[in-house]
């Protein structure tokens, strides 16, 4: 499975009113790996920049004079995003302003270059229900590292839901039949008789304190419902 994890920074949040993109950022994971592979671009959007949207991304009018326009990408970008499993967080958004720039050139929107497209952000509000969902709080949540985001930066906040999208399916892992590893005749168990003796250790007296210990806590705190000390002690 190719995957390509996108983002987008604009001059605003309107592409049907005019709003262009500013700045596209994609990363590729192969699998569940990240292959290396990424496209970042900067973008003219031949028209100023309001400085709301400067204050959110950092990128200004003198920055993207000379960056190439979005026609200058377009197949680039169409070529990279081929085939993928394209994942976005509030994919809404930014395929709204990616279809804009397609149309503008007379090129299929974005969907009919992938295989597919799924909303992190949709998949977030399934997992925790009620709780904000925003890539920061997710970032948070699972313990990822975001503290080079000053600002939003669309190379950034794709490696950041690369990361994300990692941890909400880690769990999926385990359902998948091919990770279970085939082991070949000569490592198969050996007949009883063919086993080379069994070595056993054997806890120390402090060791077995300890767990003593250790089980009485349980046993407070379960209110008589510690099974590992058995007999009528287990409640």
């Amino acid at each position: 499975m190719r995957r390509v994890f996108l983002d987008t920074e604009t001059t605003g949040l309107d592409a049907r009113g005019g709003d262009r993109i500013v700045e596209v950022g994609c990363v590729e994971m192969i699998g569940r790996r990240l292959s290396g592979r990424r496209l970042h671009r900067y973008v003219n959007p031949e028209r100023p920049v309001p400085i709301e949207a400067q204050r959110i991304h950092g990128l200004g009018d003198a920055f993207l004079a000379d960056k190439p326009k979005f026609a200058d990408i377009a197949s680039e970008l169409a070529e990279f995003l081929a085939g993928a499993e394209l994942l976005i967080h509030n994919a809404d958004f930014d395929l709204g302003f990616l279809d804009a720039e397609f149309a503008r050139l007379d090129m299929p929107p974005a969907r009919a270059c992938c295989a597919s497209v799924v909303d992190t952000m949709k998949m977030a509000r399934d997992l925790r229900p009620g709780k904000r969902n925003s890539l920061d709080a997710l970032c948070a949540e699972y313990g990822i590292d975001n503290s080079e985001r000053d600002f939003h930066g669309a190379l950034l906040d794709a490696e950041l839901l690369a990361d994300v999208w990692l941890a909400m399916t880690r769990g999926q892992e385990s359902l998948l039949i091919d990770t279970a590893p085939v082991l070949p005749a000569a490592t198969l168990p050996l007949p009883a008789g063919d086993r080379p003796p069994l070595r056993v250790l054997v806890a120390a007296e402090d060791e077995l304190v300890e767990h003593r210990r250790l089980l009485e806590d349980i046993q407070r705190a379960s209110r008589g419902k510690c099974l590992w000390l058995g007999g009528s002690e287990a409640g």
